[in-house]
């Protein structure tokens, strides 16, 4: 009989985080204590925040089911692996929907992971790659779950930093956030020795290094780190005002539309405009607005009305079916 409450209690929890429904008398025998115990355990556990279900018969059931909030979860070694493994992964190339919480998420776990555990994750990491698409560049995780601890802890960051033109400095700030552009990973900071807030393309930052200091956070000069980065991306970059009209409601199109992309403005119940500023090519713009997936008709710059039609033109050829 386990006399250990508290590991008694994690081990009924990873049980019922089973998908499945226990009946009492099996969580009796597999937990080696009697059913008027695990029904003690149980309401503990609700106690606790955990939404646990019993289902009434001959023998009863006990299964977990969704809550109002999400309270911690009891890993085996297996699922902790898993879950290392496909967060480091994702956290090493800036995948479009995989956002800083998922960095958060990377840096909680490794934190506690074992010694063992570690090694294996490691193991792992180093035995696969993946496939990326676009011109979107590597990093480490490890470069990724530092960043995010010193910014969840307002903790002073130190890093070398290699400019574009591949100037290297050493730099001391105090991050803010990490935004994803869907491509690249970006550090929204304010630089000490530079006195201004500033932006690092996390691909060219090597030893990042917590400093212990903490610090209170300054106000940003924008509504948002996405926003200030999008303004210092502009600021360095030749822009270009475009416009396009989709014949689908604008908050169909809003859906398909990239988050850095301005919402889209209804002009009735069928049709929308959007209106932007742009710095990637017109190459570029003209193939992400075409994936949409509805009609669209492009208004301006002439150099994008331009290179869509030369592009309408090249895929209907390339989707002529007659003989070679």
């Amino acid at each position: 009989m386990t006399t250990d409450t508290p590991a008694r209690l994690l081990h009924l929890l990873s049980l019922l985080q089973t998908p499945r429904e226990w009946p009492g008398g099996e969580l009796a025998e597999r937990l080696g204590v009697s059913r008027r115990t695990v029904r003690r355990d149980i309401d503990r556990l609700r106690e606790l925040g955990y939404p646990v279900q019993a289902s009434k018969g001959a023998d009863g059931g006990y299964r977990l089911v969704a809550g109002k909030a999400m309270p911690p979860l009891v890993l085996d070694d297996e699922e902790a692996v898993a879950i290392a493994v496909g967060l480091r992964a994702g956290a090493g190339h800036a995948v479009e929907g995989v956002e800083e919480a998922s960095v958060r998420a990377l840096a909680k776990l490794e934190q506690v992971l074992p010694g063992r555990l570690r090694h294996r994750v490691a193991t792992l990491q180093a035995a696969t790659t993946a496939l990326t698409s676009g011109d979107g560049a590597s990093i480490a995780p490890e470069t990724l779950t530092v960043m995010a601890s010193t910014i969840a802890g307002r903790e002073r960051l130190r890093f070398a930093y290699r400019a574009k033109d591949g100037t290297e400095s050493r730099r001391l700030t105090e991050p803010y956030r990490l935004v994803s552009t869907g491509r690249r990973w970006y550090l929204v900071a304010y630089d000490l020795e530079r006195d201004d807030w500033r932006t690092f393309r996390v691909d060219r930052v090597t030893t990042p290094f917590a400093t212990g200091v903490r610090f209170t956070q300054r106000e940003l000069p924008a509504r948002s780190a996405e926003e200030y980065l999008r303004q210092s991306m502009y600021r360095r970059q030749e822009t270009y005002e475009f416009e396009a009209t989709f014949a689908a409601p604008a908050d169909v199109v809003a859906a398909l539309l990239p988050r850095w992309f301005d919402a889209p403005e209804p002009l009735d119940d069928r049709r929308c405009r959007v209106r932007g500023t742009a710095s990637d090519s017109v190459d570029w713009l003209a193939v992400r607005l075409a994936m949409v997936d509805c009609a669209f008709t492009v208004h301006r710059p002439p150099e994008l009305v331009a290179r869509t039609r030369e592009l309408g033109a090249r895929l209907s050829r390339a989707a002529d079916t007659g003989p070679m």
